[in-house]
């Protein structure tokens, strides 16, 4: 019996289903990448371009049986992937874990590993050179550079501009309160309720001097800019239809068990899953562990019975630099507030290293 499972995409879930099914499966994992990147690492590896190895972890660790193919898929049909190069690979299961695309540098753009860690050296460089910073977006992406920036260098200026009216709309008061209360305390100006009125004149991480107004009328002058905002979901080689239509802003329909709909063969995690949930790694791997479930059930001849469902309320762990930040985590009683402290211990302090040192082995670089 023929027991391939070919994976595409190699980032949090799909490395998470390629470790728990490499043992009794024929693991095929397809990705552009020469490594898993760990890239809740990457603004601190932006502040500190010493700390950026710890981000990357090869993929040949992963995989004790299975094979890594670096590529990129162009067509999935229910038989199989076709990729770039040309090469089909047959499967009989797919695994689409493509993930999203994010704004430099919260994603590395590179595909090598070098090539990922000579941009954010240089990207440092412009940064470090420049006394006023402006970030564009208050979600947790721009919150989270402005605290690893204001660690770093804590008399940088820096202003954090969005048309939202509020900061982390659904969660608490009191972590609202506390996270306006930390970034005050760091000397972040907010400015919400309000966008650009035109666009920098300067790219993005380049170290420039500028003026811009908002439509509020404030004028922020700056000597380099960020863009925190916009998630790209990685589904174009669904685009011919030959698998399945694509849902909202690209993303895939998915049953309880996480089959996309119509197969029972066929399974997507992370990001591109159109589950109403944040995208977020953890998300990701908890969706890993019911598909390798799933898989591994159905290889036994018995049905695919792990299900998820996304969690009533939101959790965010968000580190404000590795002492800081703010979380809130789910409780018998309900979401939860925890404080800065909790924070750094479970992500703050090495933003998951550990773990993946654990599960992957030593880091690439």
């Amino acid at each position: 019996m023929s027991r391939t499972v070919a994976i595409i995409g190699g980032g949090y879930g799909g490395t998470a289903v390629a470790k728990a099914l490499d043992a009794e499966t024929d693991v095929v994992l397809i990705d552009p990448r020469d490594a898993f990147v760990n890239a809740a690492g990457s603004l601190r590896a932006l502040a500190r371009p010493d700390w950026a190895g710890n981000m990357f972890f090869p993929f040949e660790t992963i995989l004790t049986r299975g094979t890594v193919i670096r590529d990129r898929a162009v067509s999935v049909d229910p038989g199989g992937v076709t990729l770039a190069s040309g090469q089909r690979v047959e499967a009989d299961y797919l695994v689409l874990a493509t993930g999203s695309d994010y704004a430099y540098p919260a994603k590395p753009d590179a595909d090598s590993t070098a090539a990922a860690l000579a941009d954010l050296r240089e990207t440092h460089q412009e940064l470090a050179g420049a006394a006023r910073v402006l970030i564009l977006g208050a979600g947790p992406v721009g919150l989270e550079l402005a605290g690893e920036i204001k660690e770093v260098w804590p008399d940088k200026a820096v202003t954090i501009v969005d048309p939202a009216e509020a900061l982390l709309p659904g969660f608490r008061p009191a972590l609202v309160d506390d996270l306006h209360r930390q970034l005050a305390d760091s000397g972040v100006e907010l400015l919400l309720g309000a966008g650009l009125a035109t666009p920098p004149t300067t790219g993005a991480g380049r170290a420039e001097t500028f003026t811009v107004a908002t439509t509020a009328g404030d004028e922020i002058t700056a000597d380099i800019w960020f863009r925190a905002y916009g998630v790209r979901l990685n589904s174009d080689y669904l685009a011919d239809g030959r698998l399945t239509a694509r849902a909202g802003q690209g993303s895939v329909p998915v049953t309880e068990t996480l089959n996309v709909r119509g197969y029972d063969h066929v399974y997507a995690v992370g990001d591109i899953t159109d589950l109403a949930e944040a995208k977020m790694a953890g998300y990701a791997m908890q969706h890993a562990e019911v598909v390798a479930e799933n898989i591994a059930a159905q290889l036994r001849g018995e049905p695919a019975k792990a299900t998820y469902e996304p969690m009533p309320h939101p959790t965010i762990l968000l580190p404000l630099g590795p002492n800081g930040g703010v979380g809130q985590l789910p409780s018998p009683e309900g979401p939860t507030v925890v404080p800065a402290e909790t924070v750094s211990a479970y992500k703050g302090t090495d933003l998951f290293t550990g773990r993946f040192t654990e599960q992957f082995g030593p880091n690439v670089a």
